[in-house]
């Protein structure tokens, strides 16, 4: 796309961004801020989940205190050992001092919070959603949006019930370049998608193993474990690793894997569950480790009218694929020719012969035209999109609402059943249920853990 082009889309975008936060109300605290004028479109946010993925939640939402009027009200993590470090970085950013809370629960019942970003171990996302949705406050979650099939449908129940804007973190929705690779396909750029593949090739050392231990001080363990089985503390399963146990995880598959699940669905416009679902695989090399979850894995998904996923997870030591060298990402292919993806960065191929075709470092009105492209609405990228999805209280200015992030992020949970049974699955999607097969539908819930309960009745 031409830089022209690309300029005029950011700046309008901007354009439409929340007022700016001027400098002055950083020497108030946060109720004395929102009794001056104008302070109201001021947007107050908690972040739920503060290592890895949370800890960049901090820094985005306190970068927006300038731009976009958004401030990290309260820090809420389990694990007060973090504390300190995760109260500096977002007082130096925004120039406000966040409080700090370990129960998510009292973040929820703080009527100043207007919007709270999850970024939790797994098990967890549903469950905070929920309650959070039921406080009335507006919800980022980070994918996968469930950690089972069920309660993703009891997000959505959620959702609409109490109308709030519920946001999945699937970045790539919001990314200008990927969106117009997505609509390039849904034109019929490359003829009619049959065939879509991810990829998620990441080199994973053995963690070990060490005796279940002494819970640290400052860890509210109990609060950890929340809906999940209750096991005693181990390190080993502790932060991070809580990945690779399906107590609390879903593998790579289920981990670096719902990003490229979730733009192969998009690049296939499937609107809807798969009906035939395969997988296998294994854990190999590391004999001094208790991964329950796989380190090479292969899915494939159908769909009624006949289209695949492929996806593959590679944990070891591989060569990317394609032109690109892909590891991460996204492959296409269509009646007329194929498609790759990797970051932001598309590339096609057309016919026998697979002569070059458009792509995202194209000029010129083959790739400005794209017919039905649009911009992500509030510019600035997914964090952006969602905040002016809150001000605008419209669900549909999100680029990934809970309805998109809980039919994507179900792939890989369907996938790890039939990983986990080791046999084909048929799944009739309108029910939500196993055709015939009882032992697999247990595995589209869990029981859950009083009084950490999602309920039947949202």
């Amino acid at each position: 796309m031409n830089n022209s082009r690309r300029k005029f889309i950011r700046n309008t975008a901007l354009g439409t961004a929340g007022l700016s936060l001027a400098a002055s109300p950083f020497a108030f605290s946060a109720r004395s801020y929102k009794s001056i004028p104008g302070a109201n479109d001021r947007i107050q946010m908690s972040v739920i989940g503060t290592r890895g993925q949370g800890f960049g939640h901090l820094r985005r939402w306190a970068e927006m205190a300038s731009s976009d009027n958004v401030y990290i009200k309260t820090i809420c993590d389990i694990d007060e050992n973090l504390w300190d470090e995760r109260v500096k970085t977002v007082e130096d950013i925004q120039g406000v001092k966040p409080g700090t809370e370990y129960d998510l629960r009292k973040v929820f019942d703080d009527k100043e919070i207007d919007a709270v970003s999850i970024a939790t171990p797994n098990h967890w996302h549903a469950l905070a959603t929920i309650w959070a949705l039921q406080a009335g406050k507006d919800v980022f979650v980070e994918k996968p949006s469930n950690h089972n099939v069920w309660e993703g449908r009891k997000m959505i129940e959620a959702a609409n019930k109490y109308n709030r804007i519920v946001q999945v973190g699937f970045q790539n929705r919001s990314i200008e370049n990927v969106r117009m690779a997505m609509q390039f396909l849904h034109n019929g750029g490359i003829g009619e998608v049959y065939m879509a593949r991810g990829l998620c090739f990441k080199p994973r050392d053995s963690f070990g193993r060490v005796p279940d231990g002494q819970i640290p001080v400052g860890v509210h363990y109990d609060l950890w474990i929340g809906p999940a089985e209750m096991y005693p503390y181990n390190e080993k399963k502790f932060h991070y690793n809580w990945h690779w146990f399906w107590n609390t995880g879903n593998g790579d598959i289920g981990n670096q894997g719902p990003h490229q699940w979730d733009i192969a669905r998009w690049g296939l416009n499937a609107n809807e569950h798969p009906v035939k679902i395969s997988s296998s695989g294994g854990y190999y090399k590391w004999k001094d480790c208790d991964q329950e979850t796989a380190n090479t894995q292969t899915a494939v998904v159908e769909y009624a009218d006949g289209k695949l996923i492929q996806f593959e997870v590679r944990g070891l030591y591989t060569a990317g694929e394609d032109s690109l060298n892909i590891k991460i990402g996204n492959l296409f292919y269509g009646t007329e020719g194929w498609m790759e993806i990797d970051g932001s960065t598309w590339k096609t191929y057309m016919g026998r012969d697979g002569e070059p075709g458009p792509g995202s470092e194209s000029s010129g009105d083959e790739v400005d035209n794209v017919v039905g492209y649009l911009a992500a609405p509030g510019g600035g990228g997914h964090y952006s999109n969602f905040i002016s999805a809150v001000r605008s209280k419209n669900k549909s200015d999100l680029t990934c609402p809970v309805e998109e992030g809980v039919i994507s992020s179900d792939l890989p949970l369907l996938a790890n059943i039939s990983y986990r049974l080791g046999r084909t699955l048929k799944f009739d999607g309108s029910k939500e249920k196993f055709e015939n097969d009882p032992e697999a539908d247990k595995m589209l819930t869990r029981k859950y853990r009083s009084p950490y309960v999602i309920e039947k009745t949202i």
